[in-house]
């Protein structure tokens, strides 16, 4: 197995393209390591997110087509959000086609002078002019970048973006295969600033399994398939899914509703996990190279004449969608938030950052800080119609008003109003009203996500407000989460893979380390991950936390303010210690052989 990392280097501006080849593999591992290495070599850190030479790169890990659950690509980009490096993970088919085009990364950069579709395989790349796809929903795209390849679709990865990726929204996300997502932080901008309508990966290649270790990794596969397949470790996924937490959240007083102005609400039968597995739900599938299935897909009908006669579609649906465009807005039928994920959907927004977005927008005309000639729409929590009208408007960024939600609810705050009850922690929060640990540790998380510590968890476990205790507990996780993110594996495998998996699982397939080894690549990643964020102008000390999180209450009562700051001042503190343990080089031609 080749241990140099082999890169296809794209130029849309110039139409040319070459393989690098990096030496590296020891030091950035692959996934977000690699992800980092080569935001690094590529980026213009002295200018803006969406300049033509910024870079979007797309990474896979070392366990990729090797081990189940290794089925996630890191996408990485300046974030035309926050100005500051990002990660986004996706899944579908896009890691195995892009190992089988014989590739561990991809990276793009310039900007084509018309709209373009980017496809390749392991022996050929095409940069194709698809001007008359402008402004084409997800699903039509789809279809028309489907008939470009209609060959092996099973080894076939398509990424595409909608209208609001062309027009620039901050939070616009990218499409996988239909049900992924490269969502948050605004992947879709990243690729509609560079003219770049879809991606077409061919896995139309085998790679090289010359150092695989056959017994070791038969033996190491089987461990970790039986943990997958038959433990309990992973049931929960495939059953209802994540949307299992919705009611357990929902009683805990955790669950944010109606803008997060309550955390409980007796209407949450209406849109449990249950009652999407019962009423909606039409199959589960998978990920490649995943034998669990935790994407459920909803059927979704709609009557279109006085016979009983019906439209149908399906529509993908997680915990965190129903969340952002159902108990976020009020909305409180499984048909209703479906139809909702189906205009997100078409038009390439985030879930998330959209619904709390736009229920901001709701608190903020019922508050008369804006009006309806500005909202084009009369908001109203659980207006399905009228939230339909919106997310048009906000994805064509159609008046001053949807321009600024689209760079987020509390840039539109600072501009009309109501910066107290925006409910953005670095970035639209996700859906854990939890406490003080997830609120501090979203505002200062490396992806602003949910996903990073885990700390939602830690507010459940721990009770006693330990600063001390939280600040441990988040940065062993984030260790974890960012060895299993260099493997590019799915997060929800964590009871499959501890550590010790992980690098039995390396060394099987040729990759050897020591766990000393292991260790200390880990810490030099996430030092070089977070010297990179700050690089990029990340201040956590400017990082707001709303009054709305002080106001709302859970099961354990009120946040308390003097516990909340006191752990974001040490945290912040942590992170730049972190950072200031990489050193960037001036120089790393030394590391790279063109083709």
């Amino acid at each position: 197995m080749n241990n140099k990392f082999r890169v296809l280097a794209v130029d849309l501006g110039s139409r040319k393209s070459k393989i690098e080849y990096f030496d590296t593999r020891r030091q950035w591992l692959g996934g977000s390591g690699l992800a980092a290495g080569l935001f690094e070599k590529y980026a213009r850190f002295d200018k803006e997110p969406l300049h033509p030479d910024q870079p979007v790169i797309f990474a896979i890990g070392p366990l990729t087509g090797l081990f189940p659950l290794m089925s996630k690509t890191i996408m990485s980009f300046m974030s035309p959000y926050n100005g500051q490096y990002a990660e986004s993970h996706g899944g579908g088919r896009s890691a195995l086609a892009l190992k089988f085009a014989g590739f561990d990364a991809l990276v793009i950069t310039g900007r084509a002078k018309r709209l373009t579709c980017l496809g390749f395989g392991a022996n050929e790349i095409h940069i194709q002019d698809v001007h008359y796809l402008k402004g084409m929903d997800i699903f039509k795209t789809g279809k028309t970048l489907r008939n470009f390849k209609p060959k092996n679709p099973g080894h076939r990865s398509i990424l595409r973006i909608g209208p609001a990726g062309e027009n620039l929204v901050s939070y616009a996300c990218v499409n996988v295969d239909t049900y992924r997502h490269f969502g948050r932080m605004g992947g879709g901008a990243a690729m509609g600033a560079k003219n770049l309508k879809g991606i077409i990966i061919s896995g139309d290649s085998t790679h090289d399994l010359n150092q695989i270790s056959v017994k070791e990794y038969n033996k190491t596969y089987k461990e970790i398939y039986t943990i997958i397949t038959q433990s309990n470790a992973m049931h929960k996924y495939h059953n209802l899914g994540t949307p299992e937490n919705l009611i357990p959240l929902n009683e805990l007083k955790a669950l944010p509703w109606r803008n997060l102005q309550s955390t409980h609400d007796p209407e949450i039968e209406s849109i449990s996990g249950e009652k999407f597995a019962q009423d909606q739900l039409l199959r589960q599938v998978a990920c490649a190279g995943c034998p669990v299935g935790c994407i459920h897909i909803g059927l979704l009908r709609e009557r279109f004449g006085d016979d009983h006669e019906y439209l149908y579609r399906q529509v993908s649906y997680d915990y965190e969608p129903i969340f952002g465009v159902g108990s976020m807005l009020g909305v409180t039928s499984a048909p209703g938030v479906l139809t909702l994920l189906e205009d997100v959907e078409k038009l390439g927004l985030d879930a998330i950052s959209a619904g709390v977005a736009l229920a901001w927008a709701t608190e903020a005309l019922e508050k008369g800080l804006v009006n309806e000639e500005q909202t084009l729409a009369p908001l109203k929590f659980g207006n399905v119609g009228a939230y339909q009208q919106a997310l048009d408007h906000l994805a064509l960024r159609t008046n001053d008003f949807y321009t600024e939600l689209g760079k987020g609810a509390l840039k539109a705050a600072e501009k009309f109003g109501g910066e107290d009850f925006a409910c953005v922690l670095g970035q639209e929060m996700a859906g854990y009203a939890t406490g003080e640990n997830y609120y501090v540790s979203q505002a200062l998380g490396f992806r602003h996500s949910h996903l990073d510590t885990g700390a939602y968890s830690f507010d459940q476990e721990e009770t006693a407000r330990d600063v001390q205790k939280s600040i441990d507990y988040m940065q062993n996780q984030e260790y974890y989460r960012i060895l299993m993110c260099s493997m590019a594996g799915c997060l929800f495998g964590r009871k499959a893979y501890p550590k010790e998996n992980i690098l039995k699982a390396l060394n099987s397939v040729g990759h050897e380390f020591s766990m000393e080894e292991l260790d200390e690549t880990i810490r030099a990643i996430q030092a070089h991950r977070w010297a990179i964020k700050f690089k990029t102008g990340f201040k956590p000390e400017e990082v707001k936390i709303p009054k709305r999180f002080l106001e709302v209450e859970t099961w354990k009562g009120k946040a308390d303010p003097d516990y909340l700051f006191r752990l974001k001042d040490e945290y912040q503190k942590v992170l730049q210690d972190v950072a200031a343990k990489h050193s960037f080089e001036k120089d790393r031609e030394k590391e790279i052989e063109d083709t």
